[in-house]
């Protein structure tokens, strides 16, 4: 995990200016990934005490439009925000509880990620979603059927 002279320095890297509240959320990023904004305001308060809502919200826009941050928004949910950049990563998100993973590109024959027609746009980027059932949730949901077949 970085320390504060490297978010500082990730900041002055991306020529913004070093403050505290713009510190506190690229460290709330970075300690929470695929946090939702109010989780970030909550872990930017915990850390400096009153930060508005606006505050927060114009840090995140800021920090994503510098390639600090990257804002995802996964069909379902609200945006979240990571400090993975600069890859082509996917994530899978549990149907259950919402949980959200990293997922590496694909690998193999996927043609799924190569358009049939690109429209003269140049692409850089693919994203894509898995949906599924989390370690956790898939056990509850194991044990749940296992429940509701004994009692037929």
């Amino acid at each position: 995990m970085p320390t504060t002279a490297e978010f500082e320095h990730m900041l002055r890297g991306a020529s913004l200016r070093v403050t505290r509240p713009r510190v506190a959320v690229l460290s709330a990023v970075h300690h929470h990934p695929h946090a939702d904004t109010s989780a970030i305001i909550s872990a930017v308060r915990e850390d400096l005490g009153e930060v508005s809502h606006q505050a927060v919200y114009d840090i995140l826009r800021a920090l994503t439009v510098a390639g600090l941050v990257r804002c995802i928004e996964p069909p379902g949910s609200v945006a979240r925000y990571e400090a993975r950049v600069g890859d082509n990563h996917h994530h899978i998100v549990c149907r259950a509880c919402g949980a959200i993973a990293d997922v590496d590109c694909a690998v193999g024959s996927a043609p799924c990620l190569t358009p049939s027609d690109d429209h003269g746009f140049v692409i850089d980027e693919a994203e894509v979603v898995y949906r599924g059932l989390c370690p956790s949730c898939s056990t509850t949901t194991a044990t749940t059927d296992t429940r509701k077949d004994s009692r037929v």
